[in-house]
This record gives structure tokens, sequence and C-alpha cells, in this order.
């Protein structure tokens, strides 16, 4: 029997590197001053439909949702950000001081097409830092996912950096009806999703994954050059407090997240260890609006979510740190390497009487069979520099 379509299991070593990035985590938020938030699994699904937004892909394809026996609309979580802010609500955190500063590590549900490092049950490793509008904030959120980054050796981390603006008729409101004449010029050029997107809430279109409807979209007009100028000061003081921090960003003027709720700061996490089609391995925002959108007081707010698996991923495809283990049973050579052959070890290193009077190891490549004499001091950046 298997494990559901768009699953998987954790098992070792993969669970021992799950479990090392969730207490890195928890490590590098809990010295930032974050305490962890444990929501249900599930919540009603007005929740979701109210936040993320009706328009979204992730409301209108991929929820889990089903009725209750008292015939409630319930949703497993697609995301974090809303359930942690339900909470604030629900138990009138605004009241205790602000910021509020909560982290989460849970799992999240989107019935999508399962392919590499992208599943139906995922797991995240996110903040939220709600009730200041300083762009100091958004600064330091976004550091703190870089610093995890770095730390978890993802690779080469690329750091993009937009504004959404806000809704308002003299910000994000102006730029709506310049996309939309864009779009309807090249109506007939885009797919039957996208033409459904500009229809409903055409910054969607941005998310559209088809190459030629991308390469349009590249020739639409930006937003950045329609944002006010509160929110053009707003952005240049986080870039301000990123560069004093030497945390170096691209700016991504097409940049546009994928939920409703962002205004202002967005940003996006790339890893150079993963193919550029699908090298996100997580990214955030402002949502200014969003905890008076769901009925509680308005609370400004800007938060990350970060895909443990897609780190897993980078992490693997950059191939940083080394692991060993040992046959502790007395078995001939032979037996031995059929044992490491089974277990997926790389490299072998024999030691016997024969290195222990030489000072060096026998690193027998388990692919190749080739056999190489090294120090012993120079063991481990010998296999450092072939686990490249």
């Amino acid at each position: 029997m298997k494990q559901p379509r768009g699953t998987q299991d954790f098992l070792p070593p993969a669970s021992e590197r799950f479990w090392a990035l969730e207490k890195l985590g928890a490590d590098i938020f809990g010295r930032a001053g974050y305490g962890r938030a444990i929501t249900p699994m599930f919540e009603d699904t007005d929740l979701f439909e109210r936040s993320v937004g009706e328009a979204t892909d992730i409301v209108n394809k991929e929820m889990y949702t089903f009725m209750d026996r008292s015939d409630h609309s319930l949703t497993l979580r697609p995301e974090g950000t809303a359930s942690v802010m339900r909470a604030i609500v629900t138990h009138h955190l605004g009241d205790k001081g602000l910021p509020i500063k909560l982290y989460y590590d849970a799992a999240m549900f989107r019935y999508e097409r399962p392919q590499k490092g992208r599943f139906r049950q995922h797991h995240q490793l996110g903040i939220e830092a709600v009730g200041s509008e300083d762009p100091a904030l958004d600064a330091e959120v976004v550091e703190i996912g870089h610093n995890l980054l770095r730390e978890a050796y993802v690779g080469p981390v690329t750091l993009l950096l937009n504004s959404m603006g806000h809704r308002g008729p003299n910000c994000r409101d102006r730029y709506l009806p310049a996309l939309r004449a864009f779009l309807e010029q090249h109506r007939e050029e885009l797919d039957a999703d996208c033409k459904r997107r500009m229809v409903v809430n055409p910054l969607r279109v941005f998310d559209c994954k088809v190459p030629a409807d991308q390469a349009l979209l590249a020739t639409a007009p930006m937003l950045s050059d329609f944002i006010c100028d509160d929110c053009r000061a707003h952005l240049a003081a986080v870039q301000g407090f990123l560069d004093d921090a030497g945390i170096k960003y691209e700016m991504a003027p097409r940049l546009v997240r994928g939920f409703d709720y962002y205004t202002r700061t967005t940003f996006e996490y790339q890893s150079g260890a993963l193919e550029a089609a699908q090298n996100a391995v997580g990214g955030g925002g402002r949502y200014d609006g969003l905890v008076e959108e769901i009925g509680g007081p308005a609370l400004p707010g800007i938060g990350f979510g970060l895909g443990i698996e897609r780190i897993l991923l980078a992490q693997e495809a950059a191939e940083v740190g080394l692991a060993a283990d040992m046959a502790y049973v007395e078995r001939g050579l032979k037996t031995q390497l059929k044992h490491a052959d089974r277990t997926g070890a790389r490299f072998a290193a024999l030691i016997g009487e024969k290195e222990l009077s030489s000072g060096a190891v026998t690193m027998r490549d388990m692919t190749s069979g080739e056999q190489s004499e090294v120090a012993f001091d120079a063991a481990t950046s010998w296999l450092g520099e072939r686990a490249r």
C-alpha cells in the first residue's frame, strides 16, 4: 500500500534533516523574539475565502474543503498567515502590546499537481509580525528569513523585492485600469485561464505559468510606476535598512505574490542550487488590511512562509554537509561494502592496520569503485570537494 498521491513519508536520514531544519527555525525565530503559534489544521472555509481571495487559484482549485456533521464548511489550512491572524483576533492579542510576533511550523494542504519539491501536503516555517507599519520591521522580517536560509545551506540565495502599493485611488487602484487595458489589447494571445483571471482579478494573471503568457506579461505595465509617494517612500526606507544590514536584493517590479491580502512590501527568496523554473524556497510580504478583513482591529502586519520540502531539496542540490555511519558488527570487507552500498553511501572510508600505520584512509567511490589514499586530516575537505 502506498501513501496518498502528493504526500511523502519522512524516514531516516531525511526525517533527521527535517527535524534539524525545524529546530534551526525555532532557534532563529526565538532569538528574534517570536513565539510559536499552534493553530488548528482546519478552519471555517470563509476565513480563507475572505483572506486569501476568492479569485486565487488556492481558493478556486486547490483547497481541501468538506462539510462536517453539523453542515459547516471546513477547509484544511492551505497557508499559515490567515490562521495566525484569526488566532490573534480570537484571543485579542492586540490588547497585550504591539507588535505581536509569532511563528509557526505546520503542515499545509493544497490539491495541486504533485511535482518535484511540491506536494499536496507540504510543510512551512513562517513568522508574522503584527501591529506596526515601520519599514524597519519589514527589513527585520526579510533579514530573518534570509539568515535562516543562509544557515540552512541552500546554496546562493537571491532576494527579490517589490512593492504592491496599497489599495486606494491614488495607488494600486490606478494601476488596475492600465493593466486591464493591456490585457484586453492582448486577449486573444492569452490562454483560457489567464482570460478568466483578467476578469476576476487582473493581478492574478502574473501567476500564469504558460511560457507564452509569461513572455507577453513581461511587456505589461509595471505596478511600480503607479504606486503612490507614501508607498514609494516606504519601499525606499526598507531598501535603506536592508542596505545597512548588508542584505543584497534585486528589485523585481513584476513580483506579485499570489494572495489578495498583500500590500506594499513583497519579497521572494530563490535558491541558486535549484533549477530556475522551480527555484523559489519561500516569500512573503505586508498584509496591512488582513486582520480588519477577518473581523479584527485595523492592525498592519508582515510575514513570510518558507517551504520545508523546498529547502530540503535545495540542500540536496547544494550537497552541503557530510554524514557518516559505521558497521558495528565484525564482518568481512565485501559484506561491509555491500552494506554501505545498500545504505546509499557515496563513499566508503576503509581503515585497517595499513591505514593506521600510514596515517591515510582509503576512500572508495561506491559508484565507480575507484580508491584513493587520503591523509586523515584532509579526509573531510576531500569529501566536501567531491560532494559538490
